[in-house]
């Protein structure tokens, strides 16, 4: 089919804003999938996904619409509206022409969607703004469309109202698609050059590579070259999303598509690299970077959150390595390094873009790997200047060095953006307060809504502050937030001890005036998520050999005088003795087993 009548989108929207069920609908609508196979979230594979009623990873579907007599193919590539997952976002906007502005009537613009539309503009991609859920008794239509006039531009006439549940108005955004949206500028001419957005491993067919075509053709068989990975392959099998993988004899510029590139190590099928076609007269990769220039790709995405991960049973640590390579083949944004430790054995350091992502990253190791994890508690990354002046970065609270070699601590602060009404920016403004926050604007969105901005240590931010804020405001707050360097801050280690024992896995970076209060709470957690013993447990927050906090496990207590039937009360006390010095043997050697929900319930603020 010609270049001229592709179209490639995306939807760009707010997390439960109804991306999903739009493109349910255009599935429909243009019998990409038949009836009896269809089903809710159907382009949500994971079953995570589909419980959570949220995308997590990008996906793509060719479908095929006609109009005014001429059949079109519409590339559409599903995206996740979680703050977490805007790296998945970023790739997608990179491999389409234009996006689709969802946004809910009954909630209006949100921060999410804000972030993406400004991804958006900053590709010039065409942007087609729709209001989805028209059908809702509470949806606010009016105040929707202002909001969006007022962002954007457009006249409020010209913005498509929806309900994608129902199925209302969805055939004029896909008129409107192919009227607003310009067709791919490729040249089909040119040398191959195919930008790779998203792959994961197939034990048959190897690493598969979800690509755009930018230039060229390619055809199956052909042998082909990752330009940064300097690696060749031969291609499998290639075909399109639609969305179960369809073969094809080949792909050309302007298409979206996989190919099976029969590549067993995943490290040589990188997201963002550029795939072309490997011609017998090359000489050498120098020759080829040379002729060829490498897309641009995707800036690299950096961590935000650290914890350790450690398999429960250490002869599990292959496995749990295994799992990791195959995950950050499907998710780039995850990062990670061996590291190892006295009380948890051999385990990984993982890096995350948020609890979210943390969260889902463990489901998985858990559900498709079946591994049985301990994870620590989550930190991020501090930069220490030392008294030699020497720096150093590290990304977990034991790598801490002694407090007096310490010159400063820096910590990793970030640009917040609240999104609200503002009859809640008093209870807002003081969470935000509590968390170490600095005010910087406030700026109205309408007459009922405000954007509040705020710079904020990150820590203070990716454990629980989400949950909070959508607390007090009873939901109708959402927030972004992007990082903006390092600052310095007035920060101390705090150490866990059971039965006098330090445990790694629960100590944590705090600022020096909250230290008691986080000491507290550790151990009050601790109490509850712990079993009894048959001897009593000591639960200590330490600073350096200061104990700020405690709390004790009281033991089991088998009533050893039941036995007794009256008599002296020298016979009461003899036995109890004896229960006594047993208990106080068996705390000598004991060692209290702490199970994989404690340190979940510390994980958790």
């Amino acid at each position: 089919m010609s270049q001229q009548n592709t179209r490639n989108f995306c939807i760009i929207a707010h997390i439960d804003h109804g991306k999903s069920t739009l493109a349910d609908r255009f599935l429909e609508i243009t019998k990409t999938v038949e009836d009896r196979k269809m089903k809710a979230q159907l382009l949500d594979q994971m079953d995570i996904e589909r419980e959570r009623g949220i995308t997590i990873k990008l996906q793509p579907a060719k479908m095929k619409y006609k109009l005014n007599g001429n059949e079109y193919i519409l590339n559409l590539i599903d995206t996740p509206g979680h703050v977490d997952f805007a790296y998945e976002v970023s790739r997608s906007l990179a491999a389409v022409e234009g996006a689709i502005l969802l946004v809910d009537a009954t909630q209006g613009i949100q921060a999410q969607t804000l972030a993406n539309l400004y991804l958006a503009m900053e590709q010039n991609l065409e942007i087609i703004p729709v209001i989805n859920k028209i059908d809702m008794p509470n949806a606010m239509i009016a105040e929707a469309s202002k909001e969006i006039s007022d962002l954007i531009g457009t006249k409020e006439d010209e913005i498509i109202k929806i309900s994608a549940k129902t199925g209302e108005n969805v055939e004029k955004v896909l008129e409107e698609i192919i009227k607003k949206i310009p067709a791919p500028s490729g040249d089909p001419n040119q040398p191959l050059r195919a930008l790779i957005f998203d792959s994961y491993f197939d034990s048959y067919k190897g690493v598969i590579a979800q690509v755009r075509i930018i230039d060229g053709k390619i055809n199956s068989g052909d042998q082909i070259y990752f330009l940064k990975a300097k690696a060749k392959s031969e291609i499998i099998e290639l075909g399109v999303i639609t969305p179960g993988l369809v073969k094809t004899d080949f792909l050309q510029a302007g298409d979206v598509g996989y190919i099976a590139t029969g590549l067993k190590e995943v490290g040589k099928c990188r997201v963002g690299d550029t795939i072309t076609k490997y011609e017998s007269s090359f000489k050498d990769s120098d020759e080829i970077e040379k002729l060829i220039k490498p897309l641009p790709g995707y800036k690299e995405v950096n961590p935000t959150v650290f914890a350790s991960i450690y398999p429960i049973e250490g002869d599990e640590y292959p496995n749990l390595r295994d799992a990791l390579e195959k995950l950050k083949l499907n998710d780039a944004s995850l990062s990670y390094e061996p590291e190892s430790s006295s009380a948890l054995g051999r385990g990984f350091i993982c890096g995350f873009l948020g609890m979210l992502h943390l969260e889902i990253i463990s489901e998985r190791l858990s559900r498709e790997y079946d591994m049985n994890l301990v994870i620590t508690t989550p930190s991020v990354s501090y930069i220490i200047n030392k008294k030699d002046g020497k720096e150093i970065t590290i990304y977990s609270p034991t790598e801490m060095p002694d407090p007096s070699h310490i010159e400063n601590i820096k910590e990793p602060w970030a640009k917040l953006e609240i999104i609200l009404p503002k009859d809640k920016i008093g209870a807002v403004m003081k969470l935000a307060e509590n968390s170490r926050a600095i005010y910087q604007s406030t700026n109205y969105l309408s007459e009922d809504r405000v954007i509040l901005n705020y710079e904020v240590p990150l820590i203070n931010i990716i454990v629980d502050f989400y949950d909070s804020l959508k607390s007090i405001s009873s939901g109708f707050a959402s927030m972004n937030y992007e990082p903006i360097g390092f600052r310095t801050g007035n920060l101390i280690k705090l150490d866990v001890l059971v039965a006098s024992e330090k445990v790694e896995a629960f100590s944590r970076i705090v600022p020096q005036d909250q230290s008691q209060e986080e000491g507290k709470k550790i151990v009050a957690k601790l109490k509850t998520a712990i079993p009894r013993q048959n001897f009593a447990v000591s639960l200590q927050a330490t600073i350096g050999g200061k104990v700020i906090a405690r709390e004790t496990i009281n033991p089991f207590r088998k009533d050893v005088t039941a036995k007794l039937y009256g008599g002296d009360v020298s016979r009461k006390r003899k036995l109890l003795e004896k229960q006594r010095k047993g208990k106080k043997k068996m705390k000598s050697f004991g060692r209290v087993e702490i199970p994989q929900e404690a340190f979940l319930s510390v994980l958790k603020k």
